[in-house]
């Protein structure tokens, strides 16, 4: 069945298209169009940033701050390892599947550290990534409290997720 839902999807747009008389190769061309448009616009913004993250990550100050941060978050149910992975989840998605996996390697995947790690991952947002687009398609040029909500979002499903994980392992 599933073989046949984005073939069917793509026939029934365009026999709605067609009987609703719609032009449906002049409203895809349009569509393209605006999708180069955006891809334009984001394009600057989603290059600085992610270089900007690969210089951070190769410099080391992410493991320098994540090991000056562990006796804070240590008693909060933040293991050590896992704070690489917390500090960088917000910028890069990728990086932080990378650190992510390194972590399950490491510790195992059946590890205290392993778990809270594969439940940050799917519980938390690369906001800085989502905020960049998201402001340079909108083109808006004020983020006021929408950076600060994201972060506290972020330490939230952070902290939630090594809770949640010690909760249901009964650690």
């Amino acid at each position: 069945m599933s073989d046949y839902i984005v073939p069917c999807l793509i026939l029934f747009i365009l026999a709605h298209g067609v009987l609703s008389g719609t032009n449906v190769y002049s409203a895809m061309l349009d569509g393209a169009v605006k999708g180069l448009y955006t891809i334009r616009d984001i394009f600057a913004p989603v290059l600085i940033m992610l270089t900007v993250i690969a210089m951070v990550r190769a410099s080391g100050a992410i493991d320098l701050t994540a090991h000056s941060l562990a006796p804070l978050t240590s008693p909060l149910g933040m293991p050590a390892e896992c704070l690489p992975l917390a500090l960088l989840r917000p910028f890069s998605g990728s990086g932080a599947l990378s650190v992510g996996s390194e972590v399950i390697a490491n510790a195992g995947p059946d590890s205290t550290a392993g778990r809270i790690a594969a439940v940050m991952l799917g519980s938390s947002e690369t906001s800085f990534y989502t905020i960049a687009l998201y402001s340079a398609c909108i083109k808006l040029k004020n983020t006021r409290y929408l950076v600060p909500a994201a972060l506290c979002a972020d330490a939230a499903a952070f902290f939630a997720s090594a809770a949640a994980v010690r909760l249901l392992m009964g650690s």
